[in-house]
């Protein structure tokens, strides 16, 4: 067993922190601040591979279509959290226009967060694809190149 092996990192700290996959240590974005420049070209300006283990991250042409899906499910997910949260702390009724306030809440909100569901729906999506490898400096990444 090797000593100067470091720790496998956290899976969901990895998701979170929008490292690569492979090695859950390279940053998979230039700019860790999604709102620095609020510019399409900002907002999804990646590396075109891991500066640590080198995985590719565009692993063909037109990899990145599968995303769309993904962020409509976590703004779902993230939809009916707030609208339970909502319940429980508001509550809705008929007779007035609570519901209406939640999703003017909400959908401030999710308007205001896109930038990062659209970095962390590509996290995410890669995730599917691109699985953790130990031996990542040893052995090649990843790639669907034809």
């Amino acid at each position: 067993m090797e000593d100067d092996k470091q720790p496998k990192p956290n899976y969901l700290w990895s998701l979170f922190t929008m490292r690569c996959p492979r090695c859950r240590r390279g940053d998979m974005f230039k700019s860790n601040n999604a709102y620095k420049k609020l510019s399409l070209h900002n907002i999804l300006d990646m590396h075109d591979e891991c500066p640590i283990c080198h995985q590719k991250f565009d692993l063909e042409p037109g990899f990145w279509y599968g995303t769309g899906y993904v962020s409509y499910g976590l703004v779902l997910i993230f939809s009916a959290i707030t609208f339970a949260l909502w319940c429980l702390i508001v509550g809705i009724s008929m007779n007035d226009n609570r519901v209406f306030w939640w999703l003017l809440f909400n959908g401030v909100v999710v308007i205001i967060l896109q930038p990062w569901f659209m970095r962390f729906s590509r996290v995410v999506y890669l995730n599917f694809f691109v699985k953790y490898n130990k031996n990542y400096d040893k052995e090649k990444g990843k790639t669907f190149d034809y």
